[in-house]
């Protein structure tokens, strides 16, 4: 059984990034922020027109937000050269007073990523281009490291790349994974897991195998699973009566996230959230409640 080894709770929201009038999806940052969630993080799939760019989303939210910490949920790594998505990390992390974190994912949607001249790859591919991608991405992190940046790849050929510049504080590299091959990179190279409850094939439920892939994984590597931060996007509805997992009051919420933090080691909770309400009453009454069960918990 994973633990959450001495991670905070974090608390935020997955919103789409739909190209509206009114900038909605920057508001619901703004109401984050202003609501005392940890964390705002935006999906990225550069393909489709309806969406805003989602770094340009990130900048500008964190132009308009002061403390929430923000991630995209998760980069569209075909479509963003790591070089120089490790620079745009790197750079919004110090102007915004290391408040960024970095979502990463292999890639999906492959018809819409080749539509817009990306690569079309395989399962396999896409496991041995991230690992290239995070090898580059840290690299370029590190401008204390002497001598130009080379990583020569399959998928990516880096050589003698200029690094830096480095940023505010350790970016968290969050990737989404859910195949064995994927789990294991996780357990080997990642700052932490971000699945998404509804691609969980058994609910919840699964994320104790799939944990126990990225520890084997980690403790393989010379890691203490415990590095990798467990994380997991969510959705779901505030009701009168309860109805299902997270389909009922907020007591009903908090007491099933809990267990889902106690028996799972999740320390991060993402709720899918467009609409104020459904972030304000998530911010007030059920992330303050879940805090308070799991210490409580833990205590005895």
């Amino acid at each position: 059984m994973t633990t959450d080894h001495g991670h905070d709770l974090l608390f935020g929201t997955f919103v789409t990034p739909t190209n509206h009038p009114v900038h909605q999806a920057v508001e619901q940052a703004v109401v984050a922020d202003r609501a005392g969630l940890d964390l705002v993080t935006f999906q990225d799939h550069p393909y489709l027109p309806r969406f805003h760019d989602t770094w340009t989303l990130l900048g500008y939210a964190a132009a308009r937000t002061e403390r929430v910490r923000l991630a995209p949920n998760v980069t569209n790594l075909p479509l963003r050269p790591p070089a120089v998505l490790a620079r745009a990390a790197a750079s919004l992390d110090l102007l915004s007073g290391g408040r960024v974190e970095l979502g990463l994912g292999a890639g999906g949607f492959w018809d819409g990523i080749a539509a817009m001249g990306g690569p079309r790859r395989s399962p396999g591919e896409s496991v041995e281009a991230l690992e290239e991608a995070i090898a580059i991405i840290r690299g370029v992190w590190d401008p204390q490291e002497r001598g130009g940046l080379s990583v020569r790849g399959t998928h990516y050929d880096v050589h003698g790349a200029k690094r830096g510049p480095a940023p505010a504080h350790p970016i968290g590299i969050w990737v989404g994974a859910y195949k064995p091959r994927m789990l294991r990179l996780v357990g080997r190279l990642a700052d932490g897991w971000l699945p998404s409850l509804q691609y969980l094939p058994g609910g919840a439920r699964s994320l104790a195998g799939m944990n126990e892939r990225i520890d084997d994984a980690a403790v393989a590597a010379g890691r203490e699973p415990g590095e990798v931060r467990r994380l997991l996007n969510i959705g779901g509805r505030f009701a009168a009566r309860g109805g299902g997992f997270l389909q009922g009051p907020p007591a009903q919420w908090a007491e099933e996230l809990a267990g889902v933090a106690l028996a799972y080691g999740t320390s991060g909770f993402l709720l899918a959230s467009d609409d104020t309400t459904l972030t304000e009453t998530f911010a007030a009454e059920v992330a303050p409640a879940v805090r308070e069960l799991v210490a409580a918990a833990r205590a005895s």
